[in-house]
């Protein structure tokens, strides 16, 4: 009987009225309306966005109220991202002694564990908001409806920001929808870092990927997957990422070694196996010139042509200056190894270890995991880790179980898709612009859907002992 109930529930849920559509459409529109605006890498912006994950969060409320259940996940991977949230709590505790002598402010300096406070509250802020838009994304993108709606959406707004992004760097490539200059940056598309913009198209262009690789679409469809797949790539290409490529490559050499599993899902005869053995040909062979290919970019062969469509600037330095930065996140991590300096707080302790006399004015490691552990210390960086590892186990079983080949295709294309970006973080900081880190999420969520049920209770239930 409580089976039976617990079916039931999640059946509603899935298809349930106005309000949960409503938080899905809402949990869509996030991401792709903080992608147009600018990545919502401003407070404005970022404010926005934050209204609106509460009325998200309020219809989520208002849908459980009228349905008289609470919908919920019980997955695990919101546990790491509660925890980030607080460590920023505790950092803002009154527990330090100050790093600036109290003779020199004309106010009382911050006792907080970290360094710079308001860098620290921003930040944490920004964590419980996506920490609330994880929760739902896990609870409303879970039925095989709304995950093919979502990988749908997605892979028709990355081909059009990418060819947006291509037409205004052939156009205009010093401003932003022409009205917006980006200072000390190169733009593209709609962000002011091209290298964040070539992230999302490697996150997009997963999806694809798994899509090409596993079943559950129809062949015509197919065609207009490949023609997404170039236009991103060709996107990612004029921005010029050395990173990007390499994350690109890492994309789609997993969905490469994932396609044998994806394709005993979707073969029904022995032809079909035939074909899937030709295509495993094909795509070894491109995955291996890819691979000659970034490897040639990244070492700064053929540099003049990848950066020249964008940036003719020419560095000595082929790390521009990352061995640097990350020389130095180590020896904040060692001073301050449990707790570190506070979220988003790098680019105040880099001026106390610099080295270069102010060569460089940064606020970030150009490494996600470096400088998780400055600035959270080994802590924060185990919460970091254990949300990757509890990503891949739980999506693992989706892409191996015994799901439909759509699942398992979306799941993988998802997790290919975060797997770029995870790589791409090794050289820069592409998911600190905000609306990455929202089509991070979504991806995330869309990935281990069906690895963990959702649950719905009753509302009385909540205040029984």
């Amino acid at each position: 009987m409580k089976e039976r109930e617990t079916r039931s529930v999640e059946t509603e849920m899935q298809t349930g009225g106005k309000a949960e559509v409503g938080v899905f459409i809402l949990l869509l529109a996030i991401a792709l309306g903080s992608t147009i605006g600018f990545g919502a890498v401003d407070q404005p912006a970022q404010a926005l966005v934050f209204i609106i994950i509460s009325i998200t969060a309020a219809l989520w409320a208002y849908g459980s109220w009228r349905s008289g259940r609470f919908f919920y996940s019980r997955s695990l991977l919101q546990l790491p991202l509660a925890g980030l949230v607080l460590i920023g709590f505790i950092q803002l505790l009154p527990l330090g002694g100050g790093i600036v002598p109290p003779e020199l402010l004309s106010v009382a300096p911050s006792s907080a564990l970290s360094i710079d406070p308001y860098a620290t509250r921003l930040f944490t802020i920004r964590l419980l908001f996506y920490l609330v838009f994880f929760a739902m994304a896990l609870v409303f993108i879970r039925s095989t409806k709304r995950l093919r709606t979502a990988a749908v959406v997605l892979l028709i707004f990355g081909p059009v920001m990418a060819m947006f992004g291509i037409t205004q760097r052939l156009a205009n490539p010093d401003t932003i929808y022409g009205i917006r200059e980006a200072y000390q940056a190169v733009p593209f598309g709609s962000f002011i870092n091209q290298h964040h913009f070539a992230a999302l198209m490697v996150m997009i262009s997963g999806i694809a990927f798994g899509l090409l690789a596993g079943g559950g679409i129809k062949r015509d469809k197919k065609p207009l997957l490949w023609i997404g797949v170039v236009i991103m790539l060709l996107a990612i290409v004029f921005t010029g990422s050395r990173g990007a490529m390499i994350s690109y490559i890492g994309m789609a050499l997993f969905v490469f070694l994932s396609a044998s599993a994806l394709r005993k899902r979707s073969e029904r005869d022995d032809a079909s196996a035939a074909r899937g053995k030709r295509l495993s040909m094909f795509a070894g062979a491109a995955a291996f010139i890819v691979i000659v290919l970034g490897l040639a970019a990244f070492m700064g062969v053929g540099d003049g042509y990848l950066r020249g469509i964008g940036d003719d600037t020419q560095s000595a330095d082929l790390t521009n200056g990352r061995t640097h930065f990350w020389a130095i996140a180590g020896k904040i991590f060692l001073d301050s190894p449990v707790i570190g300096t506070g979220h988003n707080t790098y680019g105040i302790a880099f001026t106390q270890y610099d080295t270069w006399k102010g060569y460089y004015r940064l606020q970030n490691v150009h490494n996600e995991y470096l400088q998780a552990l400055s600035d959270s210390g080994i802590i924060g960086f185990a919460c970091v880790a254990a949300f990757i590892f509890l990503l891949f186990r739980n999506s693992l079983k989706v892409i191996f179980g015994r799901g439909s080949p759509l699942r398992a295709s979306i799941a993988a294309g998802s997790l290919a898709g975060i797997l770029g970006i995870l790589i791409h973080s090794f050289f820069d900081f592409p998911l600190r612009t905000p609306s990455n880190g929202f089509v991070f999420l979504i991806l995330a969520a869309m990935a281990v859907a069906q690895s963990d049920q959702a649950h719905g209770e009753k509302n009385e239930t909540v205040s029984e002992p």
